[in-house]
């Protein structure tokens, strides 16, 4: 069964809070965040982010930028930007995007049931990157990240949710300048709060759709603390982490695109060729190409785009890696004819997120990469299943949309 935890929420004062909202630290790199901070001294990138605030030239993973990130956070909490709850809440998180709303529960989760396996991963985690965040919660005392975790539909749940967003008036609601409206309501009352956690007993596993590295840097400090906590009783708050979680239902996974840098010697017209040892191609006059259905692959090739299909019984592996879209291009066309083995590694590559749309891919080719493949999104039923087989997807095979909010929740430890 999985645990949920209310928790005394740090958020920001409710005239700032649109302002303090940020978009995840990993979706942009530190001159983007710098571009979207600039103006604006109450958004939380000054703390996600810190090295913003110092010479252009700061490693983003220089010590500096952890104290600068715990002094930017005691700054945000001294000048009533960000203010500690009294009491122990949930929350319900409503996101709403081009029509379509997305909401769930806001609430800290068991850092054992992530070790155990009640929480199931999907995606391994870079040491690198695990480090910064395990730093990052280090120096702030604090879960700054909100994870994003899924579990299989349950009404009842659902209901609780649904009635209680209706009959309560939120402590939030904005909208913000990518035109998502984001809605939150506090969770105090101790008969909604029990409905809930008795709910969530019943949902035999969470799984981690966004936010690995984040859950594992949770991990890492809480095995740290434990260790340093001779009266440790399992009961303290560094052994919870902060989440959304929302039913697989209400989840979007957008498709995460590739570029890369050259065609590994070949000229086009025998890419082309060895592609139709595998794929049926066909080229698209006149107009992008954006992938319809599981198994078929959009490239776009010296300002031409073209549809690849999968052949007839040319995928009959029936494990679940092997058959996703990613997996399909990997296996087929990145590795054997481009000569990328580790997409992780290798800089002749690039991801680029669904939400940049097929003219981004099309901008990168024309200027400083060769050809791209727009993919079909991995639905929510594969990721369960990778997870619930305990095998890991793919480098990049997911993109959520909307983004969970930073800055609106902060669990300190």
């Amino acid at each position: 069964m999985a645990t949920i935890k209310p928790f005394k929420a740090i958020m920001p004062r409710e005239d700032l809070a649109k302002h303090v909202a940020s978009l995840p630290y990993d979706v942009m790199n530190s001159e983007e965040a710098k571009t979207l901070a600039q103006d604006n001294p109450y958004s939380f990138l000054h703390i996600d982010k810190a090295e913003i605030d110092l010479n252009k030239d700061i490693y983003e993973y220089d010590e500096s930028v952890y104290i600068k990130a715990s002094e930017n956070l005691n700054e945000f909490r001294d000048n009533n930007i960000l203010i500690k709850e009294e009491k122990e809440c949930l929350y319900i998180y409503k996101q709403v995007m081009n029509g379509r709303s997305q909401i769930g529960i806001v609430a800290c989760v068991s850092v054992d049931e992530s070790l155990n396996g009640i929480i199931k991963k999907h995606e391994y985690t870079k040491p690198d990157k695990e480090l910064d965040r395990t730093n990052h919660i280090k120096y702030c005392n604090a879960h700054t990240g909100t994870i994003l975790i899924t579990y299989k539909n349950k009404e009842i749940i659902n209901k609780i949710v649904k009635d209680y967003s209706y009959n309560n008036k939120p402590i939030y609601d904005f909208i913000t300048s990518d035109n998502i409206s984001h809605t939150i309501w506090k969770i105090e009352d101790k008969e909604t709060l029990s409905s809930l956690i008795e709910g969530f007993e019943k949902v035999p596993y969470l799984y981690i759709a966004d936010g690995h590295h984040r859950a594992a840097s949770a991990e890492n400090i809480a095995k740290k603390m434990r260790t340093q906590n001779q009266a440790y009783t399992g009961k303290e708050e560094f052994n919870y982490f902060l989440a959304m979680i929302a039913p697989d239902n209400e989840l979007m996974i957008l498709d995460y695109n590739r570029v890369v840098k050259h065609l590994n010697g070949l000229e086009d017209n025998e890419f082309i060729d060895k592609l139709k040892e595998n794929f049926e191609i066909r080229e698209i006059k006149d107009d992008k190409y954006k992938p319809n259905e599981k198994g078929k692959i959009g490239m776009y090739l010296s300002g031409k785009w073209y549809e690849i299909k999968v052949k007839e019984g040319m995928i009959q592996n029936k494990d679940i890696i092997k058959s996703l879209d990613v997996s399909i291009l990997h296996d087929n066309i990145i590795n054997p004819i481009l000569g990328i083995k580790n997409s992780r590694e290798d800089k002749r590559i690039d991801f680029i997120g669904g939400i940049r749309g097929l003219n981004e891919l099309e901008n990168r080719v024309d200027n400083d990469m060769k050809v791209a493949f727009a993919l079909y999104p991995t639905s929510i039923e594969e990721l369960i299943k990778v997870a619930d087989e305990r095998k890991i997807m793919p480098a990049k095979s997911t993109w959520f949309e909307p983004k969970v909010r930073c800055g609106l929740f902060l669990h300190e430890l």
